[in-house]
């Protein structure tokens, strides 16, 4: 069974920094593109970036460059550095793992959807201004 565990989340200030990880347990991690996605209430699932299994990243455009996806396969654990945070960033943040190698990253208005995503059970992110 795929197992995916976020931690890191917290509070933040405006302009503030938090690091998520995410550690997989039950499939190869190695050869498994992985993602993060968020959920704010009343708000549609998106996806926040991804890291393919040989390390080629894409970032949502709302990013604008203040996040950072990594990946330490030694330790099965898949990194979203944040920094210059700002509102509209509060949200519940998901660690999901493509299970489906050919097929699309899952689109929905809810995240933990779809028969081909592993899904983490999410972890809070919260910035003030």
């Amino acid at each position: 069974e795929v197992q995916l565990v976020e931690s890191g989340g917290g509070s933040a200030q405006a302009g503030g920094s938090l690091r998520l990880s995410c550690t997989g347990a039950g499939f190869i991690f190695d050869e498994t593109d992985m993602g993060w996605y968020r959920q704010a209430p009343g708000q549609e699932c998106e996806v926040v970036a991804t890291i393919s299994f040989e390390g080629i990243s894409y970032y949502a455009h709302f990013v604008n460059g203040r996040f950072t996806v990594s990946r330490a396969n030694t330790e099965n654990i898949v990194y979203l550095e944040m920094t210059r945070l700002n509102p509209d960033d509060t949200a519940v943040y998901y660690c999901a793992a493509k299970t489906s190698p050919a097929g699309p990253w899952f689109k929905g208005d809810n995240c933990r959807g779809g028969p081909t995503t592993a899904w983490g059970q999410g972890t809070q992110v919260t910035v003030s201004s």
